[in-house]
């Protein structure tokens, strides 16, 4: 059989697939294949305080390990090649176990970029997975696992249900938090501005008074303002000096993960996960004048690096493009600031310099296309000249007041060619050293000290990056986790802390500190780039983290009082007597009885008991008591009027019944609702399992005769085999579509 190689999306497999011929077959493993349960803590420490990972395949993913499997048996050669970091390193290696091969006796190809040389240079270069790499990213996920399934519960069981903490989450929100918290405290100061206006439209602003030089704090109050105002409108003026100065604006440096995130945020108003997203798509491969193929290099990278071959490139496109001005003698080299950065990685660049942004334009989507066009411009940018731009200072002395103007102006636009320049030349005219000028015009204007501004996206992950919290592939998770759990919102593209992030930063610095300390986090990803060097064992790092960690958690089950909001309201109850107290639920406050559970007695802020269910005339078919009519997030519903002795619920409207019998058992399909929308399962469950997420039809499969089902999916509607094995499917014609 053929080779066959493994990745992670499908994308790629397709992108890869066009540039091979016959003798390799590109499958995908669609991510991660075999992770921790979700329904249970997933650890073993043994008795010799080890840690045990109990991985498993979730459901969704069996068809897929199943084709892996089946795959594999038959093939010559088995490549692993998925991304080359941590993460990617991590898939390979359960990729390998659950295809039930030695993970080091499988080739791993690795490649920066999607294109037919990248990929035929990795294939005759293969090296073994790297365990070290895999190591580092079972303790990252471990350390994780760790916090967040014994933490969360704590935070649930003393403030709220729903609560959740993490490792870089929850030092990510302090930052958040504590920005708050300035803002809060802020008291703001007064201070004034002097600005004058000079013959021939000069306009300039207070530099020094009585010798003294101004700065923007020194004039506090109206009282001095209005000293300095009179003086200079009676003083006469004199050009003290006139200075003009070259100065050098530098060359970016190519794109790295965080700040593609916060250009595109600050230039294109993308946020982190649609920045990503897009640049996946770029990468994994797209429509270009030479076929399909990735257009930009691995964009999950924290490096500055750049191929020589890449940089030649670009050298050469400069010189014929712009001409030799622009072309700097040397080529250009970058190294990183950021704590831990790869720099065996490539930065995010474009694969192919003649795929320019005017022929990428008729290839690629809107968001693609400006999102391309960034990546390339920048790219160009490091590595062209300098832009050279002359300031110019001129003082304008009087017997106490010294007014200072300054103007500029653009001497060789540089890199600016291609990423342009936004500011207007501002020239100072032609004036001698002691010629008398006329001030025409001043202002005095009053202005308080701004609060430090809330946090964006981008200004969020630069801080995070400068303090070494997280990696390029968690920056733009991390917001998105603290939006879902509630503890952030986004408004005006700021960040602002929800109340219940305050509650639980101020329960986590006083008993679990480390956990939102950034130096901590940090130096926890400092050893698991250890880890991943081979220089750190991985279960000793976990080890030295878990035993006091979980004693902070017993101590704190016993100490940790509870903050849920209980405020006493100083009424009784009126069916037990006891004091009401006034709570906070998840759709918002509430009244209710002290003696819960025994007394379940709530009403709402008004006073207003909850309203009763809707009685019906139906009989619990378990019980024989009648059933009710109850709200869900769902709908309605029917639920017996015993609940919580009997706990039978069935839906309003009865399933529709289809006139077609399960393909496995013979009885009768229902059509119901589910958390995912509208599915089909046989009315003999549980002990038939029959499911569908199509609508089933009489119509058999033309080529294994098993059962049609009708989908509606967001790329059209269609007629699709049941059976997984059959790849039968064909599009349904435009007179019999359900959504047309």
């Amino acid at each position: 059989m053929k080779n066959l190689i493994i990745v992670e999306s499908p994308a790629k497999a397709r992108t890869i697939g066009t540039f091979l011929g016959k003798k390799y077959k590109v499958v995908a493993s669609k991510g991660h294949i075999r992770d921790l349960p979700k329904s249970s803590f997933g650890i073993k420490v043994e008795e010799d305080g080890t840690f045990v990972p109990k991985y498993s395949i979730p459901r969704e993913v069996n068809p897929t390990v199943k084709e892996l499997r089946k795959l594999a048996k038959e093939a010559e050669t088995i490549y692993i090649a998925t991304d080359e970091d941590r993460e990617g390193e991590a898939i390979g290696y359960h990729i390998a176990m659950a295809i039930k091969k030695e993970p080091e006796s499988l080739p791993r190809i690795v490649f920066h970029e999607i294109t037919k040389t990248a990929i035929e240079n990795a294939l005759e270069n293969p090296r073994k997975l790297d365990m070290d790499a895999v190591n580092a990213q079972q303790a990252r996920r471990l350390l994780d696992r760790i916090v967040g399934y014994k933490l969360s519960p704590l935070l649930a069981s003393k403030i709220q249900k729903g609560l959740s903490a993490g490792r870089v989450q929850s030092s990510s929100l302090k930052i958040v938090v504590d920005r708050e918290r300035e803002i809060k405290a802020f008291k703001p100061e007064e201070y004034w501005t002097i600005e004058g206006l000079f013959e021939k439209n000069i306009e300039s602003s207070i530099f020094a008074f009585n010798g003294k030089k101004i700065d923007k704090m020194s004039i506090k109050d109206e009282k001095m303002a209005t000293e300095i105002v009179h003086s200079a409108k009676v003083e006469s003026f004199v050009v003290e000096s006139l200075e003009k100065k070259e100065r050098k604006s530098k060359t970016p440096p190519p794109f790295m993960t965080s700040t593609l995130q916060q250009s595109a945020s600050t230039q294109l108003g993308f946020s982190p996960k649609k920045t990503m997203m897009v640049a996946q798509k770029l990468y994994e491969g797209v429509k270009t004048d030479k076929g399909n193929m990735g257009v930009i290099t691995y964009m999950r990278t924290d490096s500055l690096n750049l191929s020589e071959e890449a940089v030649g490139d670009a050298r050469d496109y400069i010189l014929d493009t712009f001409g030799s001005e622009y072309l700097p003698k040397t080529l250009k080299k970058y190294s990183s600031k950021s704590k831990g950065a790869q720099e065996a990685h490539e930065a995010i660049r474009p694969t192919m310099i003649g795929f320019t942004p005017i022929v990428a334009k008729d290839y690629l989507t809107g968001d693609e296309f400006k999102l391309y066009r960034l990546i390339y411009n920048r790219f160009l940018a490091c590595q062209m000249n300098e832009a050279r731009l002359e300031s110019q200072t001129m003082l304008f002395k009087g017997q106490r007041s010294t007014f200072k103007a300054n103007g500029r102006k653009l001497l060789f636009d540089g890199f600016y060619r291609v990423t342009g320049y936004s500011e207007n030349d501002k020239l100072l005219p032609e004036l001698k050293k002691g010629q008398q000028v006329t001030l025409d015009d001043i202002k005095p204007q009053q202005h308080f000290t701004e609060p430090p501004a809330r946090y964006n996206e981008a200004s969020l992950i630069k801080k995070l990056e400068s303090l070494g919290i997280g990696r390029p592939s968690t920056y733009a998770p991390t917001i998105t986790i603290l939006q879902t759990r509630k503890y952030i919102t986004i408004d005006k593209k700021r960040i602002h802390p929800t109340e219940i992030a305050f509650t639980v930063i101020k329960l986590l610095e006083e008993h679990f500190s480390e956990i939102v300390d950034s130096s901590f986090t940090s130096n926890m990803e400092a050893d698991l780039d250890k880890i991943n060097e081979g220089k750190l064992d991985w279960q000793k790092l976990l080890a030295d983290f878990y035993d006091p960690f979980m004693q902070k958690i017993i101590d704190g089950k016993k100490s940790i009082k509870s903050q849920k909001m209980a405020i006493p309201t100083g009424e009784m109850c009126p069916k037990c007597g006891h004091e009401l107290l006034r709570r906070k639920g998840r759709f918002g406050e509430f009244i209710a009885c002290s003696n819960f559970p025994k007394c379940k007695y709530t009403t709402d802020l008004d006073g207003n008991p909850p309203p009763e269910p809707e009685k019906t005339d139906i009989k619990c078919d378990k019980c024989g008591e009648f059933m009710v009519i109850k709200d869900s997030k769902r709908g309605k519903f029917l639920a017996c009027s015993a609940y919580p002795k009997c706990k039978n619920a069935q839906p309003l409207v009865p399933p529709r019944e289809l006139d077609i019998p399960c393909p496995k058992c013979g009885s009768k399909i229902l059509e119901k609702e589910g958390k995912r929308g509208t599915f089909y399962g046989c009315a003999n469950y549980p002990k038939c399992r029959f499911i569908s997420n199509g609508e089933p039809l009489k119509r058999k499969c033309p080529e294994c005769e098993s059962m049609v089902v009708h989908k509606v999916l967001k790329t059209g509607e269609f007629y699709e085999c049941i059976d997984k094995k059959c790849k039968w499917k064909e599009r349904v014609p435009n007179d019999k579509l359900k959504n047309p």
